[in-house]
């Protein structure tokens, strides 16, 4: 983007956050309403708004679109998304348009914000801001702005000086400490009547794409007779990651021991992580590298195991239902790994990726090929 207008969003978002949010108030408060005034009846057009969080928080806050759905069956739903995830709603049957957000919040410009809400310009009754860990103040607006009746979010993320979010008239109660992400995502809507919620993140790949996605790896190279194991060494966080070595340690022994196909996948900055890992195979390995996430999915969903660190594409296989073996460090699994029982996660005592040990890893990866009877 250019000209003078390239850094006018985030100018606006930082000078208002920090200084002038009482006028933000004045011009832009809603009053607080009981929950009990909240009437489903009223609501005609639902906006959800998930604009500023990355690939895997994106993905834990898909149960809401089904549990909307499941509440609100014949009125219409609109996603407000990030470039890079709004693509992986398409064909959600729970999600009628999608509003793409243009690049990171960051780099918002007047044209981009002037483009979002003439595409908006339909006034929602219902407006949900899925925030639950970080607090955006673009979020917040784009609610406000596009909402006529009913706002809602979580009361416990305030911006620094306030004492409530003065850009919801209804708020969902601070969640426990311990609560996985999932159910967090779930939280803020079951106030408005949603009983239960699948905790399940699930993104919906067609048949034509399967299909797509069977005839690439044919080109590959895939053996059909063997199960395809993905290894993804890579995670945007250092911290995060598992050691190259012991990736390769656990890939050799699997490799060596099982009549399986191995594939290595990386993400744009991975190059060189992933061909280390492919240069320390005692064999030969497919790679499976793709910058489209929609294409990476269907790629993963072949699969019959997917071992990885913690990050996001760990997320974008599990929505896709492949079962999974991830490393995890400092981030703590039982609020963070996706939900169910084919997504393992092994962490040490010490909570360093560095101390988890190939066989915690290997007896891992073996019991999840023998429930899903790949091995015998």
């Amino acid at each position: 983007m250019q000209g003078d207008d390239v850094h006018l969003w985030n100018r606006f978002e930082q000078t208002f956050k920090h200084q002038h949010l009482r006028w933000l108030e004045k011009w832009l408060g809603l009053p607080p309403l009981p929950m009990e005034r909240f009437d489903p009846a009223s609501v005609r057009n639902i906006l959800v708004v998930r604009q500023h969080d990355q690939l895997g928080d994106f993905l834990l806050s898909t149960p809401v679109f089904a549990a909307l759905r499941t509440l609100f069956p014949d009125c219409p739903l609109t996603l407000v998304a990030r470039e890079n995830t709004a693509q992986l709603m398409r064909h959600d049957p729970n999600v009628d348009r999608v509003i793409p957000f243009a690049g990171n919040g960051r780099d918002w410009t007047l044209t981009a914000l002037t483009a979002l809400l003439t595409a908006a310009r339909n006034r929602f009754d219902l407006a949900i801001v899925l925030n639950t860990v970080s607090h955006s103040l673009t979020s917040d607006l784009i609610a406000r702005l596009c909402c006529r009746r009913y706002i809602v979010g979580p009361e416990h993320l305030l911006f620094g000086g306030t004492s409530r979010n003065f850009f919801y008239n209804l708020t969902a109660p601070q969640p426990d400490a311990d609560r996985h992400q999932s159910e967090r995502n779930l939280d803020i809507v079951r106030p408005l009547g949603v009983i239960g919620g699948d905790p399940h993140e699930r993104i919906f790949i067609t048949g034509e794409e399967r299909a797509a996605a069977r005839r690439q790896w044919m080109a590959w190279g895939r053996d059909q007779r063997r199960p395809l194991v993905i290894v993804h060494p890579g995670a945007g966080k250092l911290e995060n990651r598992w050691p190259v070595a012991l990736f390769a340690a656990l890939a050799n022994r699997l490799q060596e021991t099982l009549p399986l196909q191995l594939a290595v996948s990386w993400g744009p900055a991975e190059e060189a992580l992933g061909r280390e890992l492919v240069a320390s195979l005692h064999a030969p390995a497919l790679i499976a590298v793709d910058k489209d996430l929609r294409r990476l999915a269907a790629l993963y969903s072949q699969a019959g195991l997917f071992i990885c660190n913690d990050t996001g594409v760990m997320h974008l296989a599990a929505s896709v239902s492949t079962p999974l073996a991830a490393v995890f460090g400092p981030t703590d699994p039982a609020l963070w790994k996706p939900w169910g029982a084919d997504f393992c996660a092994v962490r040490a005592e010490d909570h360093r990726c560095a101390s988890v040990a190939v066989d915690s890893m290997h007896e891992t990866c073996l019991k999840l090929l023998y429930n899903k009877k790949l091995i015998h």
